[in-house]
């Protein structure tokens, strides 16, 4: 499908996938509060009614299944036509279920909502700013991705999937000289639905995260830890052996 660019204004646009809730709705309110005019994308459109009634800038809404692969891209598609030039988009929509118990039914609708959706969404995303020649992505990984979880397998396998996919586009980009950026932020706990009832620690307020999150999208960083205290988690997980980390986690 071809990107028809209906008109092209001086304020920055950005689009927000999975916009309805948690870190989603503060980063897209800390954009508009930015002066950002923002597409707000989700599946739940009442909640994006009530976002867009708090954005203090012109905003576009458009509901969309990330797991209907087909209908999903058609959308997102057509809300860049709506919208015009698109500065940035953000790809935050997921999936997560404690599955201690390994029901099939949770790995599905992870790998459904983490994986396809979130490929079908980055794709998208990605042949429009190589249309334009320009434009920055944002995928939402976590940190963990960085080593199989034994109540969560498919989850951090499909933030696995997420930080690679986006490395991968960052080694294309750079080979083709493209003007096109690609971040890869990977959240530690965050106050939100996904944090219900579990034994975390270091869990961060949704507007700390969203913040740190917009710092480092406008800094335009290949790869952010947020909270950054999570760097040093991060590290120590990459550095033990297998055969320990398997006996701990």
């Amino acid at each position: 499908m071809s990107f028809t660019i209906l008109n092209r204004h001086m304020s920055r646009k950005a689009i927000v996938i999975g916009a309805s809730s948690g870190i989603g709705r503060e980063l897209a309110k800390i954009l508009g509060r930015e002066g950002y005019e923002v597409g707000l994308v989700a599946r739940r459109l009442e909640l994006l009614h009530e976002l867009q009634k708090e954005m203090p800038t012109k905003t576009w809404v458009e509901p969309s299944d990330v797991t209907d692969l087909d209908r999903a891209r058609q959308s997102l598609q057509f809300l860049l036509q709506k919208m015009g030039s698109v500065d940035l988009i953000v790809v935050n929509a997921g999936f997560f279920s404690n599955n201690q118990d390994f029901v099939w039914e949770k790995e599905r609708q992870t790998i459904e909502v983490n994986v396809l959706g979130f490929a079908a969404m980055a794709h998208t995303a990605m042949a429009y700013f190589l249309q334009e020649g320009k434009g920055h992505l944002v995928g939402i990984s976590s940190v963990s991705g960085i080593r199989g979880e034994r109540n969560t397998p498919s989850y951090s396998a499909s933030k696995a999937f997420v930080s690679t996919f986006l490395e991968a586009l960052q080694a294309k980009v750079y080979a083709e000289k493209r003007a096109i950026s690609i971040t890869d932020i990977q959240p530690g706990w965050v106050d939100t639905a996904m944090a219900v009832d579990q034994d975390v620690f270091w869990m961060a307020p949704r507007d700390v995260a969203a913040q740190q999150m917009y710092t480092a999208i406008e800094r335009k960083k290949a790869h952010a830890y947020v909270t950054g205290r999570w760097r040093l988690i991060a590290w120590v997980l990459k550095l033990l052996p297998r055969w320990i980390y398997v006996r701990l986690f």
